[in-house]
């Protein structure tokens, strides 16, 4: 009798483990951060996980915060931990651009310990809570004439592995990976980095970029035939790695990818076109106007949304209300480590992307 209550006693310990951890399951609110330390206030911060600082750079191999208004800003986001308990701040390295230096610096054992060790140092100086690898990319081609090279696959792993030793385990490390199949399949070696980091932020976002002469959806949710990037895409090429669920974490764009010159068929979409400056979301209310010209479209298979300026020739595409309130449901379903996005002063500050996000995470 005793071992039958004992079993349904521990039966019932796992029934109630794991629906805590159902229960408990966070979905993660990941904001990109480019602004000063007045900006910051016009947000909702107490929606945020975490607010990752873009971006820091490399100096004589070492991290450097660029400017004494960044160190400013830096300092004013730690301050906001004190009154949102939940916030985690993140410095990042490198963005598209911002990480020129890297692939020679990161190519021996002696560069990737005085990078770590100068990691620690600044994160202690402003007490900030990890850091976020920004390389745009790994032994892949990012900015035209930027180095890269083979060897950066198995120095990445190696890199992640001195920075979680040196800096230990409570330390939040993350990187940006391209959501792109290149990036994807040559860039970093998966298994060997997973075990060290706590998140891989996926920038399924830019997956039709400014290079591209052809329109299309510049981050949708999945792909509407077999040779489309997508977010689903990533995600489930990832999982089929080993990640865990709960270390990937889905990229949301705040922001339009528009091209001139695009003929009036499929509504634009899919056609040749020149790409020019995009609009943040914030201004879409004010843009993309049937009295300007634009009409607004949803790709119900991709979970996309884009317009079409039939007068002017003009296509663009972006997240939306709409497509960014599917993303966090799906990461919601596949118990992701959550979304995170480029960027938050391209939000409304209120009632914008940012709150539905934030409303598909707390609702039952």
């Amino acid at each position: 009798m005793k071992q039958i209550n004992l079993i349904a006693l521990l039966l019932f310990c796992i029934g109630t483990t794991n629906t805590f951890a159902q229960k408990n399951k966070k979905m993660d609110i990941i904001a990109y951060y480019t602004g000063d330390d007045k900006l910051i206030n016009e947000y909702e911060v107490n929606k945020l996980n975490q607010i990752i600082f873009s971006f820091c750079h490399l100096k004589d191999g070492k991290l450097s915060v660029d400017s004494p208004k960044d160190s400013t800003t830096i300092k004013y986001l730690v301050s906001l931990k004190a009154s949102n308990p939940q916030l985690k701040i993140i410095l990042s390295l490198g963005g598209w651009g911002g990480c020129e230096p890297c692939s020679a610096a990161f190519s021996t054992a002696e560069g990737r310990l005085t990078f770590a060790k100068s990691v620690k140092e600044v994160s202690d100086y402003f007490k900030v809570d990890g850091l976020d690898l920004d390389w745009e990319y790994p032994a892949i081609e990012g900015l035209p004439g930027h180095l890269f090279q083979a060897a950066d696959k198995p120095n990445f792993t190696e890199l992640i592995k001195i920075l979680r030793s040196t800096l230990g385990k409570k330390y939040e490390l993350s990187f940006a990976a391209g959501g792109f199949q290149k990036c994807l399949d040559e860039s970093i070696d998966w298994k060997g980095v997973a075990p060290f980091v706590n998140r891989i932020n996926i920038m399924s976002y830019d997956l039709v970029n400014g290079y591209s002469t052809v329109t299309g959806h510049h981050t949708p949710l999945y792909s509407t035939n077999p040779k489309e990037e997508s977010t689903d895409r990533a995600v489930e090429f990832l999982l089929k790695q080993g990640i865990p669920a709960e270390k990937l974490v889905i990229g949301g764009a705040f922001y339009t990818r528009t091209w001139k010159n695009v003929a009036n068929v499929n509504n634009g979409l899919y056609q040749s076109g020149e790409h020019i400056q995009g609009v943040p979301f914030k201004s879409y209310a004010d843009t993309y106007t049937e009295a300007n010209g634009w009409k607004y479209f949803w790709d119900d298979k991709a979970k996309a949304a884009y317009w079409y300026n039939e007068k002017e020739k003009t296509f663009a595409t972006g997240d939306n209300l709409t497509s960014i309130k599917a993303k966090a449901e799906y990461a919601k379903s596949k118990k992701l480590g959550g979304i995170m996005f480029w960027e938050l002063p391209l939000d409304s500050p209120r009632d914008g992307m940012v709150n539905t996000i934030y409303q598909v995470k707390i609702a039952k």
